[in-house]
């Protein structure tokens, strides 16, 4: 398995056990505003929101929380925030893409090297590390969606690109503009879907041990605690026997 999945599951059992669900929703609910107020605020009329709205509620959001970001957007009382990706390296050499939205873009800049720098990263210049990257649109189904060929099949009439299959479930990668119509036919054929999101896909992946697997978790533990930071993507490739130590 790649070790964007790992991390991915790593993430999901973490989550089910993180008490600081807030920090995460509000994450998500920036998301909607900014998607509401850049286009239309109907979802069915603004594919960037359907996808945000769709993640939040994969993730439990409340659906208060959900109307309630929209409204903010609708109202024009809401932020304006930039999009700003930044690139480094993080233990053994790890490549890390951190994708923030803020309303201060040095004060953003600052945290983000400073993170990096306390936790043996590097942050580097744009470009530096998405080179081994692809953007990619996601979708995750669980195990109960069926086998392997089943969600192969479903994926290659939807028209998606790959799909990988595992005891934890399936991810379906596609182009990144096609994520919107994908998402839709695989619910079609599947039902929903656990998450549907744009992803950073490793091309190339760097081997951590038990050390380097820690250090990694630390920096970006570090990373999404800062609340300008939205998501963080790394290429982490591990054995089983040390995501099984983890």
């Amino acid at each position: 398995m790649a070790g964007h999945s790992k991390w991915a599951n790593i993430q999901h059992r973490k989550g089910r056990q993180d008490a600081a669900r807030s920090k995460l929703f509000s994450k998500l609910a920036k998301e909607i505003t900014v998607a509401a107020k850049m286009g239309d605020p109907d979802p069915d009329k603004n594919p960037r929101l359907r996808l945000a709205v769709k993640e939040a509620k994969s993730q439990s959001v409340p659906k208060d929380v959900i109307e309630r970001a929209i409204k903010k957007a609708i109202g024009g009382d809401a932020e304006n925030y930039d999009e700003i990706r930044y690139e480094g390296y993080g233990p053994a050499g790890v490549a890390v893409i951190v994708e923030a939205m803020t309303d201060n873009k040095n004060r953003t800049a600052s945290n983000v090297r400073s993170i990096f720098g306390k936790n043996g990263g590097n942050l580097g210049e744009t470009g530096s590390v998405g080179f081994m990257f692809d953007r990619k649109g996601e979708v995750t189904y669980p195990a109960s969606a069926g086998d392997a060929d089943t969600v192969m099949m479903a994926a290659i009439e939807a028209g998606a690109e790959d799909v990988e299959s595992s005891e934890d479930g399936h991810i379906i990668y596609c182009a990144d503009t096609d994520l919107n119509d994908v998402s839709n036919a695989l619910e079609a054929e599947l039902g929903e879907s656990e998450s549907t999101k744009l992803v950073w896909k490793p091309t190339t992946t760097t081997e951590l041990d038990l050390d380097g697997m820690q250090k990694l978790m630390k920096l970006v533990d570090a990373l999404e605690d800062d609340d300008d930071v939205q998501r963080v993507t790394t290429n982490f490739e591990a054995s089983d026997e040390v995501m099984a130590q983890l």
